[in-house]
Formats: structure tokens, sequence, C-alpha cells
């Protein structure tokens, strides 16, 4: 192929991304959504039991936990859940608790969007209750490349490891804002 044609196909890829994130709506997650998160949870999560259960109880602890979902056409292809830590406080400490999208739609800025979408209005919610965000949290498999997302998307920066904590070591990284 000619680098003219490499151009255009490069090109018309980058075309195709930048619709694919134009399209995508960031939302605070409904009882509707419930069994769509519930789906891509089992998916990803493939070494956790009862994802129906789990996602269910943790959307029933807002504010606390503050879900939110990724849809494509009104189609929900990712999730994002974040847990305010140690109370509701002044100067709030949340964690990155669980991501996930769908493998068909990995690698398309989906997951980038979830993070930066969710957390722009998880902190509109935190100044809304008198508190500022301080630091986020989030820990993931020493062998995740999720690493990379969370120093692209937050800086944060991996501050510690733990030997064999779930299924594998896992870091557990930090991003501070004060």
């Amino acid at each position: 192929m000619t680098k003219v044609g490499d151009s255009a196909i490069k090109g018309a890829k980058q075309a195709l991304g930048h619709a694919i994130g134009n399209s995508i709506k960031i939302l605070p997650a409904t009882d509707g959504d419930l069994e769509h998160i519930a789906k891509i949870h089992k998916i990803a999560f493939t070494r956790q039991n009862e994802s129906k259960k789990w996602v269910s109880c943790n959307f029933k602890a807002y504010p606390r936990i503050m879900m939110f979902t990724a849809t494509i056409n009104n189609k929900c292809v990712g999730y994002i859940q974040w847990i305010q830590k140690s109370g509701f406080r002044k100067e709030t400490v949340i964690e990155l608790e669980q991501i996930a999208v769908l493998p068909g739609q990995q690698s398309k800025g989906i997951g980038s969007k979830l993070i930066t979408k969710s957390l722009d209005l998880v902190k509109e919610y935190l100044e809304s209750q008198g508190s500022d965000l301080k630091a986020i949290i989030v820990t993931t498999r020493t062998d995740n490349d999720a690493q990379r997302l969370y120093e692209k998307t937050l800086n944060a920066k991996v501050e510690t490891t733990i030997t064999n904590l779930y299924s594998a070591d896992e870091v557990i990284m930090v991003a501070k804002f004060k």
C-alpha cells in the first residue's frame, strides 16, 4: 500500500474514533441500568460472584457510592464506581473502586471519558455538599494495563505494592489534588 493509502486509512480510523468519542454519553446510573451494569461486571470481573447482587447493593449506597454509565446509541457499554472514603468530610478522599468497558468497546477512549466526565460530576456533587476533593485512591493488579489509564487520566502514581492481595499482587495508586 502507498503512503497515501496508509495516510487515508489512518485518517479514517481517527475520524471513526472521533465520531465514537462524540457519541459517548456519561450519565449517573439509574435503576434501569443495573441489569446492563451487572452483565458488564460479570464479563469484566470473572473471579467475582453474584454480579447482580454486587451491583445492586453498591447502587443503593448512594451518595457514598456513585455509579455512572457510558452509553453509545442508548446502549450501556461501560460503567464506573466511585466511593467516598472515611466519612463525609470537608476534604474528601474517593476511591475509583471499579471501572469496566465491554471488550468490543475497549481502546476507543471510553474508559478515559468515563473517568474524566464522571469525576467532573463527582466533584460537582462534593462542591454542592461543601466538600473539596483531596485525593483519589485506585488499586489494580500489577499486571493490569489500566495503570497507564489511571496515570494518564488522573495523574495517579504508584504508592505501594501489596503482594498476593486478591488474585495477584496489587498496586495502590494515589492522585493528589491538595
